[in-house]
């Protein structure tokens, strides 16, 4: 959904609801580790980088 969304917001709840089938706080947390993870994943590609917007959502950021 990241990619998908490449360069623009990624709600919060949309992917928890898309992925997870739910948004409740376990859920929510799976998903920060989630996102930790793919960081740890992305780091070695400079031009790549995953922001939260807090309180929204996750935002990929290309800069290619």
């Amino acid at each position: 959904m990241l990619c998908i969304f490449k360069n623009e917001l990624l709600p919060r709840q949309k992917a928890l609801k898309e992925i997870w089938g739910d948004d409740n706080y376990f859920n929510a947390r799976s998903m920060d580790v989630f996102i930790t993870k793919l960081r740890k994943y992305l780091k070695e590609d400079s031009s790549l980088d995953i922001i939260n917007i807090h309180g929204k959502g996750f935002r990929l950021i290309d800069n290619a």
